[in-house]
């Protein structure tokens, strides 16, 4: 089939009606997700994932993982402050994690800012998550394994559109879906490409938005594990949606955040169908 029939095949209400489903498995199922994530992102990632409907646990010790992550449905992994006392926790639950047959997921924020960072996103991907979420610098820098690619800190120097090959290339390497955040969100598995299209630039002027909706790729995927793809792209998109509407009634960043988490909490079936932008590439 070529790609274009394939996209043809499944348009833009199938899609929405994929991520409907998800968000409502998500809402009567509510999956616990264990998040080792950083200091900035605790509280919006934790709101996140109850307004969606999932239970957050926000532990992040070594001693504790043996116990907990064997129980847990999803585990999320965010390198934002990383350390050398957290790297060893990071690494035990998402071994756990692949051991107990758990998804798990990794957010490597500023993977290229230092050697440090990329050799222990390296060495966590060695791990096998079931997705990796970041912006397209962090992606970029990841295929290539480059310390210092055209970083910016936390923020991207690239346009998600850079970095669809690099992430073809890292899906593939690593047999993780790769999601690159931006403008247009691209979701691949390295053959397979989707994008989607929801979301308001505002949303880039509060603090661990990209965080809150990796954790919140944790709760989708951790009810459709079968499907990491189709999870992932409904997540962003939902996300994103969530963001549209919020931004309706926002004057700023800081309203923003706020109707941010409302709207997501609210968001119902018509809302989703109509708003969804979801295509294959």
């Amino acid at each position: 089939m070529e790609d274009g029939e394939q996209g043809e095949g499944e348009g833009e209400g199938e899609w929405a009606s994929k991520a409907w489903a998800h968000l409502s498995s998500v809402r009567s199922l509510s999956p616990l997700i264990q998040c080792i994530t950083n200091f900035v992102s605790m509280d919006l990632t934790a709101n996140t994932l109850l307004s969606a409907g999932a239970s957050p646990a926000m532990l992040h010790s070594s001693t504790e993982s043996p116990d907990f992550t064997p129980q847990v449905h999803a585990l999320y992994i965010n390198v934002g402050t990383l350390s050398d006392a957290w790297l060893p926790a990071m690494i035990a639950a998402a071994e756990l994690a692949t051991k107990f047959n758990k998804p798990w997921i990794l957010d490597p924020v500023a993977a290229a800012a230092s050697r440090f960072r990329l050799k222990a996103c390296l060495d966590l991907i060695s791990l096998k998550p079931s997705v990796i979420r970041g912006n397209a610098s962090e992606i970029i820098a990841l295929a290539d394994a480059s310390f210092g690619s055209s970083t910016k800190g936390v923020d991207s120097s690239h346009d998600s559109t850079d970095a669809v090959e690099a992430a073809k290339s890292l899906a593939s390497s690593s047999g993780a879906v790769v999601a690159v955040s931006g403008a247009v969100d691209f979701i691949t598995d390295g053959n397979r490409v989707l994008g989607a299209r929801n979301g308001v630039p505002m949303m880039q002027k509060i603090t661990a938005t990209g965080c809150a909706v990796t954790a919140l790729i944790a709760a989708f995927v951790a009810i459709d594990p079968s499907h990491a793809l189709e999870a992932t792209a409904s997540a962003l998109a939902v996300f994103g949606v969530a963001g549209e509407i919020g931004m309706e009634m926002a004057r700023g960043p800081a309203s923003l955040r706020m109707h941010l988490i409302d709207s997501l909490h609210g968001l119902d079936q018509t809302a989703v169908i109509s708003r969804v932008k979801i295509s294959a590439l």
